[in-house]
């Protein structure tokens, strides 16, 4: 689960992690009395609150580009946010769709700080899962507000880890650490060690998937300020946290996926044309690599679970037909836990109510499997049946690729 940055820096504060001050309005008559509340010695920051990255090197529809902007009166900043508000911000990471903006989130532009060598006083800093180690890294870099990516390809060895075990929580001289790595000394290596270690305490208290700030800035006067915020939640420890839960914004989120959520079905929708509905992730991740093996491409992650109901296999075809582009579909069932007969009944079922017309493949193996195709022969539907998932994939691949 992800939140705006404006929720990010909210939560930031309340762990203690300095933030410059933030204001935000979500139509134009707010505008101002958001404004009245920051001081614009410095000038103010327009933002634009999507769920994706790059909004500054973004552009709009309506061809205004940049959806970070720093204004230096009131006057700009009220310009800029009418810019944003309402439009459609296309960035690399949000595909040529674009995000429409419905929150501006105004921030007291910082007094930007500079090194001996000129440049910007700006630091990368995260933590995440590193899933190799199955602990907690936190990730740092001196190359802050540029992408990590390309940090990482270019000047590697100026990025600095830390693992953390999780037994033990994060140690003092792990925070030291960081700071030494970035350079800091005096009091602004004490400010470090104070944020990393509050950083750490949020990202663990909260079940955070990842917590990036980037960039981690230096101001004139002396001070370290996340400047910016990127938060994730790890979906299976939400229902610990209902705060977390409520800064859910439904608006920045495929409207299939969130009708897969309320069945207990893991959906993500992707740009192919054919169709999956599997059992378990493993074979979804599978399932997806195959068809993409044999030519085609994948509309669809969609695992039904090991114990899926008939409903749930319904809702899970309607969710599928939801989707204008997909063209086929390929069902790829392995019966463990899951009754291969549950599945043929919610199949049929489905394609009854939704008046299914697309080229459909079932393949079916484990438990109660005879009953299962037994049930799908009996129901008259037009379907084609996979004696493997090779063979099920090349068929459904053949039969979209005619249409």
């Amino acid at each position: 689960m992800n939140i705006h940055e404006y929720q990010a820096k909210a939560l930031f504060e309340q762990f203690g992690v300095a933030v410059p001050k933030g204001a935000t309005a979500q139509n134009a008559s707010e505008f101002e009395a958001a404004l009245a509340k920051l001081n614009g010695a410095d000038g103010y920051m327009v933002k634009s609150q999507i769920h994706a990255g790059g909004r500054g090197k973004g552009t709009f529809t309506n061809g205004f580009k940049g959806g970070v902007k720093f204004s230096a009166n009131k006057e700009k900043a009220l310009e800029n946010a009418k810019a944003m508000l309402g439009n459609t911000l296309v960035t690399a990471q949000t595909g040529a769709e674009g995000r429409k903006v419905q929150t501006i989130y105004f921030t007291e532009a910082a007094n930007l700080g500079k090194r001996a060598d000129g440049r910007d006083d700006e630091y990368y800093l995260a933590i995440l899962l590193d899933r190799a180690t199955s602990r907690p890294v936190i990730v740092a870099s001196t190359e802050g507000g540029m992408e990590i990516e390309h940090v990482a390809h270019a000047t590697p060895e100026r990025i600095f880890k830390v693992h953390v075990d999780p037994a033990v929580g994060l140690q003092a001289f792990q925070a030291r650490q960081i700071a030494f790595a970035l350079g800091f000394s005096g009091d602004l290596f004490k400010q470090c060690v104070t944020l990393v270690t509050k950083l750490y305490h949020f990202y663990w208290e909260k079940d955070c998937a990842m917590v990036e700030v980037n960039p981690l800035l230096v101001t004139k006067e002396g001070k370290l300020l996340a400047l910016d915020a990127k938060v994730s939640f790890d979906d299976n420890a939400t229902y610990r946290h209902p705060d977390v839960v409520a800064l859910r914004d439904l608006n920045e989120e495929d409207s299939k996926e969130i009708e897969a959520s309320k069945f207990g079905l893991s959906y993500i929708a992707l740009d192919g044309s054919i169709a999956c509905l599997v059992n378990g992730a493993g074979l979804a991740m599978s399932t997806m690599d195959i068809i993409q093996h044999f030519g085609g491409k994948p509309a669809n992650f969609l695992d039904v679970g090991g114990g899926a109901s008939k409903d749930q296999v319904t809702a899970a075809f309607k969710i599928i037909l939801g989707d204008p582009n997909v063209k086929g579909i390929l069902v790829n069932i392995f019966g463990g836990i899951m009754d291969c007969d549950v599945i043929a009944q919610g199949i049929v079922a489905a394609a009854r109510e939704t008046g299914l017309t697309l080229p459909l493949v079932v393949r079916l193996e484990g438990n109660n499997v005879a009953a299962g195709k037994a049930t799908l022969a009996a129901s008259g539907l037009k379907l084609v049946s996979g004696d493997s998932m090779a063979d099920a994939a090349q068929k459904i691949v053949a039969l979209v690729a005619k249409q």
